[in-house]
């Protein structure tokens, strides 16, 4: 044989080599308990700041989302509820915006700050219940699903639950091993926090209180202090925002059942199915990335899969996850059809952050070292394509969509420019704004006065303002002219600002030479009470 022909044949074998050393430093890292936990900081810290540097870009044509913009304006004012929701994404929003400014790049931050602490609480979870190797595993394979990058750009109450609905699944797991007082307090106090998220977490307390009675070792947890506990202290940590409730005459329910409510079946029917379609194209993507992982580059099954018994699966609290996850996952579709609701697609974001644990909890399924690193490199090559293609795609969306007022309508330039003619004709802070959620919100966030928002005819009224305050602070009511929902803005308008100064503004994006829509907007300038 020539020495040519053994170069090749050396040179395969050194790749090997580095490839096989590098997937023992990284299970060594994983499994190693003095540095498991700085692993996964440290990649979900990578993570975070990545795909902020992504959203950063994907989204430069754009102002920031309306519920964004909410949530911003929620946290001006410290409330025990606002309107529609619990105040607890308000609350997060407030504080994080008293140290950081009134920026887009800020509001991503935030979105994967929230994700990137509920991978470290999802790594946390996993350790009750495999070993460390599945543990990292089950990180990696989140922060491949579209909910922990693209599709979290948004913070709103639904992004917050992937903090506070794993915070109840540890607590749950801990206080369902451990069985002491001590822990029934913590579960109470996660719960009590999930539920100042948003109601609809009641989906999954309702689905780790089943599994608690479905368990096979349900009476050992039943007779021991810590469910019991559990329950009074979330009573007790909730009695303030009941309060609260009563005070508003339970306007949050009301919301949901004037919102969510339909009489079309069919369409009830319609919508659920897209809900299950949705969320399972979104779960195939680290499903699928995972196995091909763990597959290639020879696809034998036998060499993932040996059945019976695997010490690195605690067997007892699988079973919660699973029953945790089947509920979640059939349940809410199941209601939406029973109630006949309209089930959006954005209701699943916090419902199966449990999916890579239940899979890689399965005590067939064998992971090897390599396999670690595979997964981990394909998330790799993934966020960099992303970021290198960021710039790309959202010049190319603008292109192709360049008449959508809702994604491309510079409000953050009406805001600006509404900004500058309340202090010309008054000298003073601008106040409050009168308009729809979707003008009214950005004009708190972008405008420097950050004025409180006021939604003329809204029965839920989020608190921050009155319409007697906004009379007697003086107002700027907005009226987009692009929206079906004018005539009753005009009519709301001429009823509440008779003697108000009438403008029209027009305002237009342009993004790497791309025109957005030109938008006409009705203004109504009321100034203060003298």
């Amino acid at each position: 044989m020539s020495t040519a022909s053994l170069l090749p044949a050396a040179s395969r074998a050194r790749r090997r080599l580095s490839v096989r050393r590098l997937a023992a430093w990284l299970v060594l890292r994983a499994t190693n308990p003095e540095t498991g936990l700085w692993l996964v900081v440290s990649f979900a810290l990578v993570h975070g700041l990545l795909w902020t540097w992504i959203l950063i870009d994907l989204k430069a044509a754009q102002d920031v989302h309306m519920d964004v913009a909410e949530a911003f304006a929620w946290g001006q004012k410290f409330q025990l509820g606002y309107g529609k929701h619990p105040p607890l994404a308000g609350w997060v929003a407030g504080a994080w915006f008293s140290f950081f400014p009134a920026k887009d790049w800020a509001t991503y931050a935030l979105a994967m700050t929230t994700l990137g602490l509920g991978l470290v609480i999802c790594w946390f979870i996993a350790l009750r219940v495999v070993d460390r190797r599945r543990a990292f595993l089950v990180v990696v394979m989140l922060a491949l699903y579209p909910i922990f990058n693209f599709k979290g750009f948004k913070y709103n109450p639904d992004l917050l639950q992937l903090v506070t609905l794993p915070l109840v699944v540890l607590a749950y797991l801990r206080a369902f091993e451990k069985r002491t007082w001590r822990s029934g307090l913590w579960l109470g106090l996660a719960g009590a926090l999930a539920l100042m998220t948003k109601y609809w977490v009641l989906t999954m307390i309702g689905a780790v209180c089943l599994a608690a009675l479905l368990h096979p070792e349900r009476m050992k947890f039943l007779r021991s202090p810590a469910p019991w506990v559990a329950i009074a202290t979330l009573a007790v940590a909730m009695i303030p925002h009941l309060i609260w409730l009563k005070q508003v005459d339970f306007v949050p329910l009301t919301y949901a059942a004037d919102v969510y409510g339909l009489a079309n079946r069919a369409q009830s029917a319609q919508l659920v199915l897209g809900y299950v379609g949705h969320n399972l194209a979104l779960l195939a993507v680290p499903v699928v990335l995972a196995a091909l992982a763990l597959l290639l580059p020879r696809p034998r099954f036998s060499r993932i899969w040996s059945p019976g018994a695997n010490a690195g699966v605690n067997a007892s609290q699988a079973l919660n996850i699973w029953i945790i996850q089947i509920i979640v996952a059939i349940g809410p579709p199941l209601g939406g059809l029973i109630f006949t609701i309209y089930m959006k697609t954005d209701w699943g974001i916090p419902l199966f952050f449990l999916t890579p644990l239940a899979l890689v909890a399965i005590p067939g399924l064998r992971i090897h070292e390599v396999a670690l690193l595979r997964v981990t490199a394909i998330w790799l090559v993934i966020t960099l394509a992303a970021l290198a293609a960021a710039p790309t795609i959202a010049a190319r969306e603008m292109a192709e969509y360049p008449n959508s007022a809702a994604s491309y309508g510079a409000r953050s330039q009406l805001a600006r420019e509404l900004t500058q003619a309340w202090h010309e004709r008054f000298g003073s802070r601008w106040a409050v704004v009168a308009g729809t959620t979707e003008v009214g919100e950005p004009m708190t966030f972008y405008s420097p006065d950050h004025p409180a928002p006021f939604t003329p005819g809204e029965l839920w009224s989020s608190g921050l303002t009155s319409l007697e305050e906004a009379q007697r602070l003086g107002f700027i009511g907005i009226c987009d002219t692009t929206d079906g929902r004018l005539p009753a803005c005009e009519a709301w308008m001429v009823q509440n600002a008779k003697h108000a100064e009438q403008v029209v503004m027009t305002t237009q994006r342009f993004f790497r030479g791309h025109p957005g829509p030109s938008i006409n907007w009705k203004i109504f300038i009321v100034p203060p009470a003298k």
